[in-house]
Parts: C-alpha cells; sequence; structure tokens
C-alpha cells in the first residue's frame, strides 16, 4: 500500500460548533475518522500544514498516513469544507482504508492527444469535457496513481464513455458496475453564428415594414376623430 501524504493529527474529545470554532481560533481543523469497522475517533490537524497539500489533486485520490501518537493509520479524504468566502478549512472526513478491504475513490481524469485528434487538427472541431473525475472501487494495493483517456485517434462528432477508459487490473469503475456508464468526452462542431441579414434583403424587410406602420397610423386617427366631433357637440 502506497502512502502519498503523511499528516500528523490530535485526538479531541470536544464536540459541537462552539468546540469546533475553538479549535479554528488555535489554527486547527476539526475533522473524523471513521470506518474499517472501529468507532469514529474525533481529530484536530494543523491548518497550516493542511494548506499546504489541498490544492494537489492527489490528496484527495491517494493514501495518506494519519499519525495519531505513536499509530499510523492509512486513510483516504471523504470530505473536505471550505470557507465559502475565505481560504479557510472548515472540516475534514477521512475514512480508514485496511488492506484487504476495498475502498471507493474519485480520480481525476488526465485527457492526452486531444489536440493532435483528426477531430481537431483537421476536422475543425471542439473538445468537450463532460467529466472531470469517476469513482473507482479496488482494494488499496491496486489504487492507480492516475487514469487517462487517449483522444488522439477521436474524430468529429465521437464520444468517449467511461467504459474507454482503460483501468488497471483489480480496478472497476463504479458507474459500469452499476450499469450506469456515461460519455465522459466528446469533439463536436463550434456553434455557428446566425448570418446577420444582406442589405437588400433588409431593405425590403424596411420597406414591408412602412406601410404596414402607415396603415397602423391611419387606424388610430379614424378612432380619435369621433371623440373630436363629440368634444363639438
Amino acid at each position: 500500500m502506497k502512502i502519498s501524504f503523511e499528516l500528523a493529527a490530535e485526538l479531541r474529545n470536544d464536540e459541537g460548533k462552539g468546540a469546533s470554532r475553538r479549535l479554528r481560533r488555535d489554527g486547527k481543523v476539526p475533522a473524523i475518522l471513521y470506518g474499517g469497522k472501529r468507532d469514529p475517533r474525533m481529530l484536530s490537524l494543523s491548518h497550516q500544514k493542511l494548506m499546504t497539500i489541498v490544492e494537489d489533486e492527489k490528496f484527495y485520490s491517494t493514501i495518506i498516513g494519519l499519525k495519531v501518537g505513536t499509530e499510523t493509520q492509512a486513510a483516504i479524504v471523504k470530505d473536505l469544507q471550505m470557507h465559502p468566502a475565505e481560504p479557510r478549512i472548515l472540516h475534514l472526513d477521512l475514512q480508514r482504508v485496511l488492506e484487504d478491504e476495498k475502498i471507493r475513490i474519485r480520480l481525476p481524469i488526465h485527457f492526452k492527444g486531444e489536440a493532435a485528434s483528426p477531430g481537431v487538427k483537421t476536422q475543425g472541431g471542439i473538445v468537450s469535457h463532460r467529466i472531470a473525475d469517476i469513482e473507482v472501487t479496488c482494494l488499496p494495493k491496486d489504487l492507480p496513481e492516475e487514469i487517462s483517456l487517449d483522444l488522439s485517434q477521436m474524430k468529429l462528432n465521437e464520444s468517449k464513455y467511461i467504459s474507454d477508459i482503460a483501468l488497471p487490473a483489480g480496478v472497476v469503475a463504479t458507474a459500469v458496475m452499476q450499469g450506469k456508464d456515461q460519455v465522459v468526452v466528446s469533439i463536436h462542431s463550434p456553434r455557428a453564428e446566425e448570418p446577420e441579414a444582406a442589405p437588400a434583403e433588409a431593405a425590403a424587410a424596411a420597406a414591408t415594414a412602412a406601410p404596414a406602420a402607415a396603415a397602423a397610423g391611419a387606424g388610430e386617427a379614424k378612432k380619435e376623430e369621433p371623440k373630436k366631433d363629440a368634444a363639438k357637440k
């Protein structure tokens, strides 16, 4: 089982919003570790340390070594809550990883060869990415470092699905396993803009509109005449 990151954590006994606010004021991030057939553990981690690695996509798609006291527990990130307006982490959810227990984790898709594909290079198509990552199920030892999808042979109006992604032995895309295969990427023609009306067509349209406007104006004038006569009487 390959460990990509190591994090030091401390046990905490206090719970609730007030306790979490106090931790954040002290530069800590409240966290929880659960799963692995054991009771959940309430933890706190260094906010400064976390901020140095949360921008790395591998933080969310690899196994972390979580050190609590003298014990190191393998874990994966299940959820990270950020402040909506500030670069601040509010909470972290972690799941224990056991060697003999399959995990479900989202992996980013690395797209390769799209600029060289016939659909883009010679047919003038545009690549549309529908899905940026997929969830896979596997044992920890089989977790790939990355997954990629080759677009170099794609032509105009072609699509590739989750099932087209080559996965290592022992790794299965959860959506495919559940019969929910989806389009990941497609190449399509650029959306054509509506052509502006030709000068002759515009002039004809204006000529047609003018008599109609004049007729409408005359009709309004006729409606006003009885009112004027009534006023004279």
